[in-house]
């Protein structure tokens, strides 16, 4: 995500860092190539002609911070600027569910933005709270919309009620509305039509839609992918619709950035969530002070942590496994969790895009540690119980069953456990030392 401008901007910066006194003609130097960055990465012409007045008035104006190294200072300025343009420091509040009453939202957007998805990633992240979400599908144009949306209203474990194909949406939404209300739910979303491009029959519907239906939420849901394309269907469907938030999908993709960076400034769009992947999971709530770091090459390991506490069973357990870990008891049954929570996290890809550029130089490119990973955890799946949790019975006979069973050669399977006993040997050596932790805090 967003790794030509990351480079970019990160560029520009270190060597600015690398001087000794900010000036106007080198910190103008910098905010060129800085506007240059944002324009390639599609940012609206408006927006970064603001952004770069805003972080030179941070730098050189009465902002201007002493006892602050004049590299760092830059930075500073840049990061805070572009956490201004993403909406500030703290991210829009998630609907309260649990003051009574149902709540209604309402997606909008074009045809193939990932509406539907969203719907079921919405009601599994509410589910997750202890609600019950419904969802309602009024797509009548799309032969296969309905039948998508209750394959995921049964992953999700979500009521669901659809229009028939060639039906009346207008009139039947109401209806199905309140046949899905019935059933106490606490909230729900409706999955809406779309088109190739915005025109006007479509919104004539959406409008008619959400007359019929007054949603308690209607949000925008964009293609990251598309750039400025995305910020441009956003003004067309705000000149028409109340429209309350947007989501951007597919922000896992190959994204330049110029939709989350241009959305809020001109439409005044609050960004309610991203989606990271096509899993019904792969949803966060849209954080602009972690994105913008993640912008600068700075990571954000707050995210990290809290998807691998997610994959562990919470912060406690988390923090439980690190001092097991530190405390040199470390098996193979070990070993096979890690791996599993570490594929949980994402694809290699994303885990290194939440990490500080500075620690990901020299890692392999995204995708190359992506078959290591599964086929290490296939050898582990193929031991015994009480092979992983005592490794040192696995003799040669043992270890050809192993390959067999994981469609792995023996090779590999010696691989997996030097890397074992390497590990182990380490963790030992720490205890032996009083380290007694981990380099960073776990709890």
């Amino acid at each position: 995500m967003f790794d030509a401008l990351t480079a970019r901007l990160t560029g520009v910066l270190d060597r600015i860092r690398g001087g000794g006194v900010l000036t106007e003609e080198n910190v103008a130097e910098a905010l060129r190539e800085v506007r240059r960055a944002l324009l390639e990465a599609d940012v609206h012409v408006r927006v970064a002609r603001t952004f770069i007045e805003d972080v030179k008035d941070r730098t050189l104006g009465e902002r201007t911070l002493k006892g602050v190294r004049p590299g760092a200072q830059l930075v500073r300025a840049v990061h805070e600027g572009l956490v201004a343009l993403l909406g500030g420091p703290e991210p829009a509040p998630e609907p309260d569910l649990s003051t009574g009453g149902r709540r209604r939202l309402l997606l909008l957007g074009l045809q193939g933005c990932g509406k539907t998805t969203l719907a079921a990633k919405l009601a599994r992240r509410y589910g997750e709270q202890g609600r019950r979400i419904g969802l309602l599908g009024l797509d009548a144009h799309r032969p296969a919309a309905g039948d998508q949306l209750r394959r995921l209203a049964e992953e999700v474990a979500a009521p669901v009620r659809v229009v028939a194909t060639g039906g009346d949406p207008r009139a039947e939404g109401p209806r199905l509305m309140a046949a899905l209300e019935a059933e106490e739910v606490d909230a729900v979303v409706v999955d809406t039509a779309g088109r190739q491009t915005v025109d006007e029959d479509l919104m004539t519907e959406l409008a008619a839609l959400h007359e019929a239906l007054r949603p308690t939420e209607s949000w925008l849901v964009l293609d990251a992918m598309t750039g400025q394309d995305a910020v441009r269907t956003a003004e067309a469907f705000t000149a028409r619709l109340p429209c309350t938030g947007a989501v951007l999908t597919k922000l896992d993709g190959d994204a330049r950035g110029g939709a989350a960076l241009s959305l809020r400034s001109i439409t005044g769009l609050p960004i309610r969530y991203v989606g990271v992947g096509e899993s019904v999971g792969a949803l966060e709530v849209f954080q602009p002070e972690r994105l913008a770091g993640r912008i600068l090459g700075m990571g954000d390991v707050v995210t990290l942590v809290e998807r691998a506490a997610e994959q562990a069973g919470g912060m406690d357990q988390l923090a439980a496994d690190g001092k097991k870990l530190a405390g040199g008891r470390f098996d193979l049954e070990d070993l096979r969790d890690q791996l599993k929570r570490l594929r949980g996290l994402g694809s290699m890809h994303q885990v290194l895009d939440l990490l500080p550029g500075s620690l990901t130089r020299g890692m392999p490119e995204a995708g190359e540690g992506e078959i290591p990973v599964r086929r290490m955890t296939a050898i582990l799946d193929s031991m015994t119980p009480e092979e992983r949790r005592r490794p040192q019975i696995i003799d040669g006979s043992r270890r050809r069953r192993i390959a067999r069973g994981s469609g792995t050669s023996v090779r590999e399977v010696n691989d997996l456990l030097r890397q074992y006993e390497s590990m182990n040997k380490m963790m030992k050596a720490l205890k032996g030392r009083g380290k007694g932790r981990l380099p960073f805090p776990l709890g």
